[in-house]
């Protein structure tokens, strides 16, 4: 299947519902929905880039106990996606929008005034409520105003807004470090006020004329303990031991709950997950490609930040203007990948993109030593990396929603975030542990090119997934 195809009707899926008439003109959504998508990818570089400030702030905090403000944020965002994607599907997507970027914006300004780590991390755990309840909606709300034909373009543009933070993240949040940390929190406060004000006014209110059993909340809780119980025990293994019983009980814990989380959602009649889209083959390669990929790029902004910190010596400002080439080349991809969709297919571009990915990672592993080489040694890597990430991840977003039917629009695309957010937290847990704590700078360079050669090992493994879209969009024309 590729972008721009859909099934009618998934196994076990309800009729289409009718929905109420859009009355909102579709650039105001736009405008609006993009305010908020903006906001949240915003943050996520922001904060990146604010991780060795916070640890000077919060008394040296070590990189371990600072890597839960980055996953508790992508553990809680991943776990209540779908849930929140199933409530705006029954109760209005406007209210879910409206709703997330109100708690996103309260929380913003909870964690600007938080007085250590532990209540950042609390206050990162609230905001990633609100993302939740945000980003499906925006993408549903983008895609009911725009019609069908239009929409894998529409898909490509929701990407870009994605790209556009990513590329303009570093630079400003090195600028508002250097002010103080807690301006990366209070930027996304005014431009919350804003959306909500023009939200409340603007914004369609195309509901589906739909009952049903409630969201498995449960499913949701036994989703953040198996991911948190994962990331502990990744975190904490060059602390604890890798055969530690803490380590061993963390681990077996996370199999234990997944277990069960997967158990629940096939007997759930509203789970967490909807079995039947994972047996659609295009949705469930895009989305497993998806998290792969994810974990290798939350691996790499990760170590490129701190790399330029810590071992070259950089300050905010001049890491977040060395790391921005590479994400201002994402929206470009992003918006004008049509044409290379089109002759190569979804498979094959987003497969094109990870490899591309992975020898961006190789180039750093290969070229990046203590003494800085910046035109010569990184700038390169974080180029193809961005060439990287502009082919692969609007496509495989777009061809994971292409898959799926208008009634499952929200819940769908909040099941790839999930297991994007997913990928997030294995990428950062996995670096926190290859990384350790190393005394030495020729140290420092080993534990690094071996978190970039294993992030470049994922990114093959996601174009490997990939390939499976251009193989079965091949076998549907013979």
């Amino acid at each position: 299947m590729t972008v721009g195809e859909s099934n009618s009707h998934l196994p076990g899926a309800a009729a289409p519902p009718v929905e109420t008439p859009v009355p909102a003109a579709p650039r105001a959504t736009v405008w609006i929905v993009s305010a908020g998508v903006f906001v949240v990818n915003l943050d996520l570089f922001i904060v990146n880039v604010a991780v060795p400030a916070l640890g000077a702030a919060f008394d040296g905090s070590s990189l371990a106990s600072l890597s839960w403000v980055l996953n508790a944020y992508a553990i809680v965002f991943a776990a209540l996606l779908v849930v929140a994607g199933r409530l705006a599907d029954r109760f209005g997507h406007r209210r879910g929008f409206l709703l997330g970027l109100g708690v996103f914006t309260v929380a913003s300004a909870l964690c600007a005034l938080a007085p250590g780590v532990g209540w950042l991390v609390a206050a990162r755990a609230l905001q990633a409520v609100g993302a939740a309840a945000l980003m499906p909606t925006s993408l549903a709300l983008l895609l009911v105003t725009t019609p069908p034909g239009r929409r894998p373009r529409a898909i490509r543009g929701w990407a870009a807004i994605g790209g556009i933070a990513a590329g303009l993240g570093p630079v400003i949040g090195g600028l508002l470090v250097a002010a103080d940390w807690r301006w990366v929190f209070l930027v996304n406060v005014p431009v919350g006020v804003a959306g909500l004000v023009a939200g409340a006014r603007l914004l369609p209110d195309a509901r589906p004329h739909r009952e049903g059993p409630f969201p498995d909340l449960a499913g949701a809780v036994l989703l953040t303990l198996a991911i948190g119980a994962l990331a502990l025990g990744l975190v904490k293994a060059d602390v604890w031991g890798w055969g530690s019983a803490r380590v061993l009980g963390s681990l077996a814990a996370a199999v234990l709950l997944t277990a069960a989380f997967w158990l629940r959602s096939a007997r759930h009649p509203a789970p967490v997950v909807e079995l039947p889209l994972l047996r659609t083959p295009s949705f469930a390669a895009a989305t497993l490609a998806a998290l792969l990929f994810t974990a290798a790029f939350a691996a790499m902004l990760l170590t490129s930040v701190l790399w330029c910190q810590q071992v070259w010596g950089y300050s905010a400002i001049r890491t977040g203007l060395a790391i921005a080439p590479g994400p201002l080349v994402v929206p470009l991809l992003a918006v004008a990948s049509g044409p290379v969709v089109r002759r190569l297919g979804a498979g094959g571009t987003a497969a094109l993109g990870c490899l591309l990915f992975g020898t961006g990672l190789a180039w750093w592993a290969v070229a990046l030593g203590v003494a800085p080489h910046y035109a010569s040694g990184f700038l390169p890597g974080m180029m193809i990396t961005g060439v990287g990430v502009g082919l692969a991840l609007p496509t495989l977003v777009g061809a994971a929603a292409a898959a799926l039917p208008p009634t499952r629009f929200a819940t769908g695309s909040a099941v790839t975030t999930m297991a994007r957010q997913t990928g997030s937290v294995l990428g950062v847990a996995l670096m926190v542990t290859l990384l350790g704590a190393p005394r030495t700078p020729a140290l420092a360079v080993n534990a690094f090119r071996q978190g970039w050669w294993a992030a470049a090992a994922a990114s093959v493994l996601a174009a490997a997934t990939a390939s499976a879209l251009h193989r079965r969009a091949a076998a549907a024309r013979t």
